[in-house]
């Protein structure tokens, strides 16, 4: 089949390597100029989607990975085109968090007070105003390492974080959201929608944002998730969130990935924000979960059939592969490993390439086992690495051993995904409802930490 993959800056751009794997005829385009070089000699690549428009024809498939392009899939589908990614009312649940939780409040969805402001005196005046404890976001998934929890009853920290913002020249154009903070535990539910129903089993996840382990440090656009699927339509997370939007879904003719991340109490379920894309890294736990080829699954979503999606029974955790300068990549370029070589501790097979994805990683040479991977961006987000197993435990020691064997100059990573899940968060999502007893949760003290040898 032919696929059009079309990736702003390749949030999932791992699955376009991928299908062209699976034997597709597969077309790249990459947006951002500055991230182009990525997947050299991996994945053949065009210049100009449009133009390829008429080779890829109504017959073949486009793939959109982030938003930013809804109104265009919109109108290249009422042209006859199979299109997955989402739509243009679709994607404004995640572009527009005041309209998101518009959304969330007229579907049923109890939500915590929100509000968007176009300038940061503006937010700083409702602040002072309205004294409470705030999480300072953004409506760019870009600026992730900007958001901001609030630990003071007053909000007068988050006042201190905008003055420091505004000093500094930060946040310029940029629509500023306030949210009301909820205690809890962040827990995320997605699923695939084909514009009329869900396909495939719903998606449990749990994200790991901040820097570093014992969840420290700023806010990054994640560093691991920990996952599985669940057949059970009638998880209580989904049915009180994204189950709800399904006849919003419709209207919008979404075709595409859609979660919603959660902060869970004894009082519910209070969504926080919607992802209406192919979400990263999850899109790479996805890959090892999922039995059934992506280029059937997708082109089913986009096609609006119905598909049974084939997949494994157990867990999964994705490990993000950072470097200099991520996750502050907008103002530190000069301090980034571009062109540095990738190297492994014994010879990179075929079976560990199922397990490592890449985003910011070309080769040098045409043949991808033999010839020399490098870092081939300044941005500092290297690659992924997924384990999967019957328990958390099998899956995070898949993980962590396969990324002791590689080795790139000043790499880091957290040595954390899942264990702050099993130590506190099951047994309260279990009393909350969240969950069911689990016999198989096998993780030990011993387990918490992985001793990092290089």
């Amino acid at each position: 089949m032919k696929i059009l993959f079309v990736s702003n800056d390749l949030i999932a751009g791992h699955l376009s390597l991928l299908l062209h794997r699976e034997g597709h005829d597969v077309h790249l385009f990459i947006e951002e100029k500055s991230a182009r070089e990525n997947f050299n000699n991996l994945v053949p690549k065009t210049n100009n989607w449009r133009q390829d428009l008429s080779w890829v024809g109504t017959d073949g498939l486009i793939i959109f990975d982030d938003v930013g392009y809804g109104a265009i899939q919109d109108k290249l589908r009422e042209e006859g085109y199979t299109v997955f990614g989402g739509s243009e009312l679709g994607e404004k649940l995640e572009t527009d968090r005041e309209f998101g939780q518009q959304i969330f409040k007229v579907s049923g969805l109890q939500i915590a007070e929100l509000k968007n402001f176009f300038d940061i005196k503006s937010a700083i005046s409702f602040i002072r105003k309205n004294p409470k404890r705030w999480v300072l976001k953004h409506n760019n998934h870009s600026f992730k390492s900007l958001t901001y929890t609030g630990h003071m009853d007053t909000g007068e920290d988050v006042v201190n974080v905008l003055e420091s913002y505004n000093r500094n020249g930060l946040l310029k154009m940029n629509e500023i959201t306030l949210q009301e903070y909820v205690d809890g535990i962040e827990m995320g539910v997605g699923r695939f929608f084909n514009g009329y129903d869900w396909v495939g089993p719903i998606e449990v996840n749990f994200e790991h944002t901040r820097l570093f382990p014992g969840d420290i440090g700023p806010v990054t656009s994640e560093m691991g998730t920990l996952a599985w699927y669940d057949n059970d339509e009638k998880n209580k997370l989904f049915t009180e969130t994204l189950a709800k939007l399904k006849p919003f879904l419709v209207k919008a003719n979404f075709r595409g990935d859609i979660s919603v991340n959660c902060i869970v109490n004894q009082k519910g379920a209070f969504p926080l924000e919607a992802t209406a894309r192919l979400g990263s890294p999850i899109v790479h736990l996805q890959s090892e979960i999922n039995s059934s080829p992506w280029g059937d699954l997708l082109f089913a979503v986009a096609s609006g059939q119905k598909f049974n999606l084939k997949w494994k029974k157990g867990y999964g955790v994705v490990v993000t592969v950072a470097l200099p300068p991520f996750p502050y990549n907008y103002k530190l370029d000069k301090n980034s490993s571009y062109n540095t070589d990738i190297h492994f501790s014994r010879k990179v097979t075929q079976t560990d390439l199922k397990h490592i994805h890449f985003e910011e990683v070309a080769l040098r040479g045409a043949k991808e086992v033999q010839s020399q991977y490098y870092i081939s961006d300044r941005r500092g987000y290297a690659m992924y690495v997924t384990g999967f197993g019957s328990t958390i435990s099998q899956a995070r020691q898949k993980a962590y051993k396969l990324l002791l064997n590689i080795k790139i100059p000043q790499m880091f990573y957290r040595h954390d995904i899942g264990a702050k899940f099993v130590k506190h968060d099951y047994l309260k999502l279990v009393k909350w409802g969240y969950l069911k007893h689990i016999s198989k949760f096998v993780f030990s003290d011993q387990d918490s930490i992985i001793p990092i040898k290089r």
